[in-house]
């Protein structure tokens, strides 16, 4: 892929960011008087990690899913032009698969489509392909960030574009085959979906993988950056699940701001490698 396409493609998911957030921050505050109803229907609290440390402490709020939503959607929006800006000018392999786990924060407002629900009474179909759309984004975030770090190792793949219908159907196959209830969500407005404790797994060994591998990387290729990309995707990934998972509002601003502190940490390192070359 020559840099004059990347740079289309990068324009083009800032606009379908751009258009995903005004959609859904409109809708969102639109529903405002639902979004207590919602959570006393809700089957349990969101699972996770950090979420867990303090689910018996802190009562859910109802208004927390959708701040931990428009927060990511505004997360890929400003993060998807300062790539673009940055990196514009600068061929970089890995930026490409960073641009689309960025990208996959949009599809947080699919969301949104619970308390459509319940207002307008839809069918609970539009509830189940709205969760594989969110599940399609958080798996294929996840994954494109783990190709990132594979390329940083030495994955030598002449056509970008392969890489990325890869990673595409890989993601369409899982989320294609998770079971949904149709009927029941958590407390950060997500359905609930089978062999969760399975993909906890999976996701938590791509996470290792991908932070060992960007490692492994700077004694490979002599390039002390790739630490600290390595630093900045383990603090990416823990905001990532700190702001994805929060229903309390002691977890969604701190979540953004260590996503934002990793991101910073991938890009800026990222660019210092490529700079001259």
């Amino acid at each position: 892929m020559t840099l004059s396409e990347r740079n289309i493609l990068f324009k083009g998911e800032i606009g379908i960011a751009s258009v995903v957030l005004i959609g859904v921050g409109i809708t969102a505050f639109s529903l405002m008087p639902v979004y207590p109803g919602v959570l006393a229907e809700m089957a349990r609290r969101s699972p996770g990690s950090f979420q867990a440390l303090g689910v018996y402490f802190f009562q859910p709020s109802p208004y927390v899913p959708v701040v931990s939503m428009l927060c990511a959607m505004l997360y890929a929006c400003i993060t998807m032009v300062i790539i673009y800006r940055y990196f514009e000018k600068t061929y970089s392999p890995e930026i490409l698969y960073i641009a689309l786990f960025v990208l996959s924060f949009a599809l947080e407002g699919s969301r949104i489509m619970v308390p459509l629900k319940l207002k307008y009474e839809l069918p609970s179909v539009y509830l189940i392909m709205a969760s594989r759309v969110l599940l399609f984004g958080r798996y294929g975030g996840i994954l494109s960030l783990f190709v990132a770090s594979v390329y940083a190792a030495g994955l030598k793949v002449q056509k970008q574009s392969i890489m990325i219908w890869i990673i595409i159907f890989s993601t369409l196959m899982i989320t294609r085959g998770v079971p949904i209830d149709g009927l029941a969500w958590d407390s950060s407005f997500c359905m609930i979906s089978g062999y969760l404790g399975m993909f906890r797994i999976l996701e938590g060994g791509m996470a290792l993988i991908t932070v060992v591998s960007f490692v492994i990387s700077a004694y490979s290729r002599g390039a002390k950056e790739y630490i600290f990309i390595g630093i900045g995707s383990l603090l990416a990934l823990m905001g990532r699940n700190m702001l994805l998972g929060a229903d309390t509002w002691i977890s969604p601003f701190p979540g953004l701001a260590i996503l934002g502190i990793g991101t910073w940490f991938i890009c800026t390192y990222l660019h210092q490698v490529y700079l001259w070359l």
